[in-house]
């Protein structure tokens, strides 16, 4: 089709006509809205349909970042994150071409950031490559974050941010043919906190149908229980001299918010007696399990067969905690008291089980990375692995990967960390890690990866084949992305034995 027919791309949505840009041959749209601004009467409440509006709406910059915590893991965002309006909940649209017969495959991405942080309008997540290479529409969208989206607090629903995303993959079920989508080939896509926000969305009554296919890439094991997520939020509101409920909390601007929980995420530790193993991670957000919104764990809904109609992917990189040195400033650093620590905290069984179970299986490994890897195990590694067993019990069909590509970049001590997915997805090697992981001198080793997990994913949209066998309990296949990829029995075997007896469960409140 001739770049001319392409000039100011126009759609009509089901509530008014948008107007995007041609780049690069493809139709782009940015900055649609797919609900109310949530504030006034409809803060902390489910989203709102969005008004309909009058001739032809500019498509043409990302919608506003949802308020945040800017300066998570101790990165600044030059101001990236901070940027005024409230019209968050907005969807981008990156297509070949905005025509309703094309029915392509749809891919739907959902950002990570701890739940509490990120932007679809990131530069590091630019769909522009995936789209045309992939021949797809892809999707991007933002969502309420930190106490906006997922504080459970009296008066509102819970899981107010993943009740965003149900939202929007209704958006895409109603709008996405008029921009050459086909909502019948939805598949959503996401990493860290967006695979915590996909298995939720698989055993989510109000999400059933809105997807055809899914792919989490190093899915948090982190889901809070219903006391839990009160006795946080009402720490939350006690920093701000409030009870945690709709009503106080209005009177709190929105973008305020944010530090007020910083403040107290500083001090998560002091919580421990109550909140366990939670006053250990780095966020006081996860999706919670509250019996409504979110009936029961994905591992427990997926077991039970809520995932019999959705194909999956699921998988981790093979060093995940690694990026969390970098934070942290850590390397070379951790100390055996430390290790220690780490092991009992967040080894499977009780707490000395724990370390003499990991020390008993690798009796060589230094402290620092018996550190990473009990960590890496116990947020990442494993919560991935049975999620796809879950699956694979529940009749449903899922595929297991693991990244495992030493990133030469820093010089090399980053190895296959947490977040290295993302560059290589979406080919933004100057985004996000990308300096730091891969850097400029090393792309053309990241572009091998990216192409290797790049076809694989838009084959999955497209087919639902990504070019490996489907896990299953005795065999165990796994695709290993590296720069010789392979498919293998499941890797981490030592580390899948310690925790074979042990269920991923919503994260209790142990004291009232």
């Amino acid at each position: 089709m001739p770049a001319a027919e392409f000039r100011d791309p126009e759609v009509r949505t089901t509530v008014g006509m948008v107007r995007g840009r041609t780049e690069g041959g493809l139709a782009v749209f940015r900055g649609i809205p797919y609900a109310e601004p949530p504030l006034g009467k409809a803060r902390f409440q489910v989203p709102r349909p969005v008004r309909g509006w009058d001739g032809v709406r500019e498509a043409y910059e990302f919608g506003p970042p949802a308020p945040q915590d800017a300066n998570m893991g101790g990165r600044g965002d030059n101001g990236l994150f901070s940027g005024t309006g409230d019209d968050w909940l907005t969807v981008n649209v990156w297509t070949p071409a905005p025509d309703p017969a094309a029915r392509r495959p749809v891919m739907v991405w959902i950002h990570g950031g701890a739940y509490k942080h990120g932007f679809s309008g990131s530069p590091g997540y630019d769909a522009r490559h995936i789209a045309r290479e992939g021949d797809v529409v892809f999707v991007s969208m933002n969502y309420r974050l930190g106490v906006e989206g997922f504080a459970r607090i009296e008066g509102a629903p819970a899981n107010r941010g993943l009740l965003d995303q149900v939202t929007a993959l209704e958006w895409v079920q109603e709008n996405i043919t008029a921009f050459g989508g086909d909502p019948d080939q939805v598949t959503i896509l996401g990493d860290s906190a967006g695979a915590g926000s996909i298995a939720s969305l698989m055993v989510m009554p109000s999400a059933t149908g809105l997807f055809k296919r899914a792919i989490g890439q190093s899915l948090p094991g982190t889901f809070c229980s219903d006391a839990l997520a009160r006795d946080v939020a009402a720490a939350i509101a006690a920093e701000a001299g409030l009870r945690p409920n709709v009503k106080a909390l209005s009177g709190v601007d929105a973008r305020e918010l944010p530090a007020i929980g910083h403040t107290v995420e500083s001090k998560m530790r002091q919580h421990a007696a109550r909140w366990g193993n939670f006053a250990h991670t780095l966020t006081l957000f996860s999706p919670v399990v509250d019996g409504e919104v979110l009936p029961v764990t994905p591992w427990q809904g997926l077991a039970r067969g809520a995932g019999q109609d959705v194909e999956l992917i699921i998988g981790h990189n093979r060093d995940e905690w690694r990026t969390f040195f970098l934070f942290g400033n850590l390397f070379g650093k951790v100390t055996e008291e430390q290790a220690g620590d780490a092991l009992r905290h967040f080894g499977p069984g009780e707490e000395e089980e724990g370390e003499r179970a990991y020390r008993e299986a690798f009796p060589d490994m230094s402290a620092e990375d018996l550190f990473e890897v009990v960590q890496s195990d116990w947020l990442f590694r494993m919560p991935a692995l049975k999620l796809a067993e879950a699956q694979a019990a529940g009749g449903g069909k899922a595929y297991l990967y693991e990244l495992a590509w030493q990133s030469p970049g820093h010089g090399g001590v980053l190895r296959a960390c947490h977040g290295l997915d993302g560059p290589l997805l979406f080919g933004t090697y100057d985004a996000h890690l990308g300096p730091v992981a891969i850097g400029p001198e090393h792309v053309a080793e990241a572009e091998v990866l990216t192409s290797q997990i790049r076809s694989a994913w838009t084959s999955f949209a497209a087919t639902g084949d990504p070019g490996w066998p489907a896990f299953d309990a005795e065999r165990r296949l796994t695709r290993i992305f590296d720069t010789e990829p392979s498919v293998t029995a499941y890797p981490e075997e030592v580390s899948r034995r310690l925790w074979q007896p042990y269920a991923f469960a919503a994260m209790p409140l142990l004291t009232s």
